[in-house]
């Protein structure tokens, strides 16, 4: 029994040996390029957005409702909440090869003496193994599946932001379609009024049936694009019900009840680029496998050094459970490895790590460059939808007027038919064109909210994890 205490003392001095390989350092924001403040900014003069339930700003309970389901049933959420399970499944895996392994084996037989009574003999045996970590190779490991548990946690935080902005888009997809419908109905009511009279006029020879083939060629066209909309609508509404992890038509009666297009909330304070850089999700799980890979070059490099394995058993046998412990033996073995001639794999998988590493720096540059032009494109998308919503409310107060007007003077024979008709198609555009602008705008302020990484710090943790492992391992 000494002999093992005296295996786990040596085992434990030998823990502090050096570690071989590169000590991790995230990248400064200079190395990374990203600017002092955007080049487009939100307007100034406004509080700042609730980026962790953006969706509330748009003050439609249908859309609160549908985000907030998805976040709770959504299974591509679910996916990445298996995902964080399994890598931190790795990460405990990893921690116990730091640890000695254990193994124990007894038996017990009975037997007929030659006096006839029962005879007892047990044996047992007790191994244990301790690989030394001398350079560092296990602690890298470690590392590196540490930062791997954080990357799966990042990655569960970006799968919640694209699943409320996912939710929040279609329902705008859905309730534009539904009001394009609502404007193309309604506009082919009027258009039957005109065909009406048209009719009336053509039986009274005022005017030609050139102006009834005309009127009718307009409804016509007017009512083709009833299908249309009405495809897109229920494209829309299906995909809802997938997001929100329910069959297609689960949430059609839901979405049905919005009272239309929601304005979209004011965009709020101008951003700043670092805070954006910290809070995106998906920049962090750039950064921990940047982490991971740069643990996994010392995993690599200490393969070059000699490897310690020690061994110890304890193991006896005899009638009785007090004579199995006093004839029992033990013994200490210690088995040192070296490299010596490995035709250059262990340098050939040092290098491929390398380059390994190399490629995930790329990718977390890549990854914050990504995310500013995002928040650049989306802050001048809002402006430009701000300005577009003013001109063409003017221009839908003029075709509706015209319209009217064109109307009333064809029924007096003041102008011509290709007049009337020019006024009723330029009103279904410029109605069209606002319902369109309208969720272009409301669009635009979604995908901000996306792009300055708002939407997962409310979100509850999925049904596959439980809540201590919803957070990042401390370092």
């Amino acid at each position: 029994m000494r002999s093992i205490c005296a295996l786990a003392a040596v085992g434990l001095i030998l823990t502090t040996g050096c570690t071989v390989g590169p000590n991790y350092r995230a990248p400064a924001a200079v190395a990374l390029k990203v600017p002092p403040s955007f080049n487009a900014t939100a307007p100034s003069g406004q509080p700042a957005a609730d980026l962790a339930r953006w969706w509330q700003g748009f003050g439609d309970p249908v859309l609160t409702t549908l985000v907030d389901r998805a976040l709770a049933a959504n299974l591509d959420i679910d996916i990445a909440g298996s995902r964080l399970r399994q890598s931190r499944a790795m990460l405990a895996s990893a921690r116990g090869a730091q640890l000695p392994s254990v193994d124990f084996g007894g038996s017990v037989a009975r037997s007929i003496g030659r006096d006839g009574g029962d005879v007892s003999a047990f044996q047992a045996g007790l191994d244990v193994a301790y690989a030394a970590d001398l350079f560092g190779g296990t602690r890298r490991s470690v590392e590196a599946a540490r930062a791997d548990s954080d990357a799966a946690v990042a990655s569960l935080h970006t799968a919640q932001l694209v699943s409320a902005a996912e939710v929040a888009s279609t329902y705008l997809d859905a309730v534009l379609a539904e009001s394009r419908l609502r404007i193309a109905r309604s506009n082919l009511a009027s258009q039957d009024e005109t065909l009406q009279i048209v009719g009336w006029r053509v039986q009274a020879g005022l005017v030609s049936s050139l102006d009834l083939e005309q009127s009718r060629q307009l409804r016509a066209q007017t009512a083709a694009t009833l299908p249309v909309f009405e495809a897109q609508y229920l494209a829309a509404t299906n995909r809802l019900a997938v997001l929100v992890g329910e069959a297609p038509g689960a949430v059609s009666a839901l979405v049905h009840t919005s009272r239309g297009i929601p304005a979209a909330p004011s965009a709020g304070a101008a951003a700043i680029p670092i805070d954006v850089i910290q809070r995106r999700p998906d920049i962090a799980t750039a950064e921990r496998r940047l982490a991971a890979e740069t643990a996994r070059i010392g995993v690599e490099t200490a393969q070059l050094y000699p490897a310690l394995r020690l061994g110890g058993s304890f193991g006896g046998s005899g009638s009785s459970i007090r004579e199995l412990a006093n004839a029992s033996i033990g013994n200490v073995i210690a088995n040192l490895t070296a490299p010596i001639f490995e035709g250059g794999r262990i340098r050939a998988a040092i290098d491929a790590q390398d380059a390994a590493t190399a490629i995930a720096l790329s990718t977390y540059r890549q990854s914050v460059l990504v995310a500013l032009e995002e928040v650049e494109n989306a802050l001048t998308a809002v402006s430009s939808a701000d300005r577009r919503a003013m001109m063409i409310a003017a221009a839908q107060d003029a075709a509706s007027n015209s319209a009217i007007y064109s109307r009333s003077q064809y029924r007096t024979g003041l102008i011509d038919f290709r007049t009337l008709l020019d006024a009723e198609r330029s009103l279904l555009l410029t109605q069209d064109s606002v319902a369109v602008t309208q969720a272009t705008r409301a669009t635009a302020a979604i995908q901000l909210y996306k792009a300055l990484g708002g939407g997962w710090q409310s979100a509850p943790p999925p049904a596959s994890v439980t809540v201590s492992t919803f957070t990042m391992e401390p370092k």
